[in-house]
C-alpha cells in the first residue's frame, strides 16, 4: 500500500507544477469543460447553506470558494502542497476556509464534525483498501443524515494528457456501490450506520465536448441500521437495498437474462420491443425516458434503430451499473443513451422534457401510480406518448400463498379495470 501511495504521489508532483486547470483536468480541454462541469456539479449538490464541508481532493479550489459563499464552514483538503497554496491564493479571502494539505488516507477527524462530504476525483486514486477505510471514516465524521457527493472517471482514462505512467484505478460503478455498501461505522451507543443511496447519474459536461458518458457522480445520505423493521421487504433499509440484495442480485439478473434474451430481463424481451416501439413512431433526436431501463436491452434498440436519445432510470444500482458497462459495446451510442440510478417517485425533471415516456413491467413496484402518472404527465412535450406494460391481478380473491409471495416481493398489483381507472385521472390535469 506504502508503493502505492508514492506512485501516486510521485504521480501528481509530476502533474501539478503549474498548479492550472489543465493539470487538474489532465487534459487540453480543461478550461471548457471546467466551465460547464462546475455549475452542473454545484447544481447537484445537497443543501449546504450554513452547513460544514469537507471537501477532499479539493485541489486549486475550484469549488471551494463556490462552496464558501454559502457553508457555514469548509475544510478544504489536498495532498499536493502547491495545490493547497494555488487554493489559498484564489480563496483565502473567505474566512470560513480551513486548509489542509494531507493525505486523505492518514486524515483523522472529529465524529460528526461535518455535515456534507464533497470529493471531485478522489476515490480513483487510492486502492481498494483505501477507499474502504476512508468510507468508514466518512460515516463517523458525518452527522446523522449527513451526505457524501463525489465524482468518478469510471473505465478508463477521460484527460487527453499524455502520462509516462498511469496508477489511476478506474472502476466499475458497480465496483463503487460495493464498497459503498460495505461502508460502516458503529457508534460509542452502539448504533451502526452504513451509506444509503439516492442517485448515481452521468456528467452532461463531458457527454456534451467529449462524447463520455463515463464521468458518473453519486449522492449517498448516512443512515442508521435498525433491528426494528423498516417497512420494506426482508427488513432492508431501502427498497433500493431488497432490490439489489434479493430479487435483483447480479445472479438474480443474469438469470433472468438467459430467460428473456440478451440485454432483457422481463417478458417477451427483444421480440415484444419490437412489437411495441414502433407503436409510439418514434422520430431521430427525439428524447426518451425509459423507466425501470434495467440492464438498458430496449434503451439501445430504440437508439440504435430510430435514432432517438434516451436516458434510462432504474432504482437498482446492480441493473443500471451492468447497463453501463454493455454501453461500452455501443460507442457509437455514446451521448445518445444515458443511464441514472434513481427513484422514478423522487425524481424531478423540468415541464416538457420528453418526447416519450416509456416503461415495460416496472410499475408493481410503484404503490402511488396517480402520482407518478402526474409526474409523467408533466415531464412530457406537448403531443408526447406515454406506453406502458405492466403486471395486472384478476379481480378474484387472491390464494393465501399467492398473497404472502406479493408481500415478499414488495409488489402493488391492480386488476386491468382499477389500472384503467389510474390512468383516467390524467383527464384532470390536461
Amino acid at each position: 500500500m506504502a508503493t502505492e501511495r508514492n506512485a501516486m504521489f510521485y504521480f501528481w508532483k509530476e502533474h501539478s507544477s503549474e498548479a492550472t486547470i489543465q493539470e487538474m483536468f489532465l487534459d487540453s480541454k480543461g478550461k471548457e469543460i471546467g466551465e460547464l462541469e462546475l455549475p452542473e456539479i454545484l447544481s447537484m449538490l445537497p443543501n449546504y447553506e450554513r452547513r460544514r464541508v469537507l471537501e477532499l481532493g479539493a485541489g486549486i479550489g475550484r469549488y471551494t470558494g463556490e462552496i464558501a459563499q454559502k457553508a457555514s464552514h469548509v475544510t478544504s483538503v489536498d495532498f499536493m502542497e502547491n495545490f493547497v497554496e494555488k487554493s489559498r491564493e484564489l480563496n483565502g479571502k473567505y474566512s470560513n476556509i480551513e486548509f489542509i494539505c494531507a493525505d486523505v488516507t492518514k486524515l483523522e477527524r472529529e465524529v460528526g464534525s461535518c455535515d456534507v462530504i464533497f470529493s471531485n476525483w478522489l476515490l480513483m486514486y487510492l486502492g481498494d483498501e483505501e477507499v474502504q477505510c476512508l468510507l468508514n471514516k466518512m460515516l463517523s465524521w458525518l452527522t446523522d443524515d449527513g451526505y457524501l457527493f463525489f465524482h468518478e472517471s469510471c473505465f478508463g482514462q477521460s484527460g487527453d494528457k499524455k502520462r509516462t505512467s498511469n496508477p489511476t484505478h478506474y472502476r466499475s460503478p458497480m465496483l463503487y456501490g460495493t464498497l459503498l455498501d460495505a461502508a460502516q461505522h458503529k457508534a460509542s451507543n452502539g448504533t451502526v450506520s452504513s451509506f444509503e443511496l439516492v442517485w448515481a447519474r452521468s456528467l452532461q459536461a463531458y457527454i456534451q465536448l467529449k462524447s463520455n458518458p463515463n464521468q458518473l457522480c453519486w449522492l449517498y445520505t448516512k443512515a442508521a441500521r435498525s433491528a426494528v423493521a423498516t417497512g420494506h421487504p426482508g427488513g432492508h433499509l431501502s427498497f433500493q437495498q431488497f432490490l439489489d440484495k434479493q430479487q435483483y442480485s447480479i445472479n438474480g439478473i443474469l438469470r433472468y437474462e438467459r430467460i428473456f434474451g440478451h440485454g432483457f430481463i422481463s417478458t417477451g424481451g427483444l421480440k415484444t420491443t419490437e412489437e411495441f416501439v414502433p407503436r409510439l413512431n418514434l422520430q431521430p433526436g427525439e428524447v426518451v425516458v425509459d423507466v425501470g431501463a434495467g440492464i438498458g436491452g430496449s434503451a439501445f434498440y430504440m437508439a440504435e434503430n430510430f435514432g432517438v436519445n434516451v436516458l434510462g432510470i432504474d432504482l437498482s444500482a446492480n441493473m443500471t451499473s451492468i447497463a453501463q458497462e454493455r454501453a461500452l459495446q455501443y460507442k457509437h451510442l455514446y451521448g445518445k443513451v444515458q443511464f441514472e440510478i434513481c427513484d422514478v417517485t423522487m425524481r424531478e425533471f423540468p415541464p416538457g422534457t420528453f418526447d416519450v415516456v416509456y416503461s415495460r413491467d416496472t410499475l408493481l413496484h410503484i404503490a402511488d401510480k396517480p402520482g407518478l402518472f402526474k409526474k409523467f404527465l408533466t415531464w412530457l412535450k406537448p403531443g408526447g406518448r406515454l406506453l406502458i406494460s405492466d403486471y395486472c391481478c384478476g379481480t378474484d380473491a387472491w390464494m393465501e400463498d399467492f398473497e404472502e409471495y406479493v408481500k415478499q416481493r414488495g409488489y402493488h398489483l391492480m386488476s386491468v379495470q382499477s389500472y384503467g381507472k389510474k390512468t383516467d385521472v390524467l383527464s384532470c390535469y390536461v
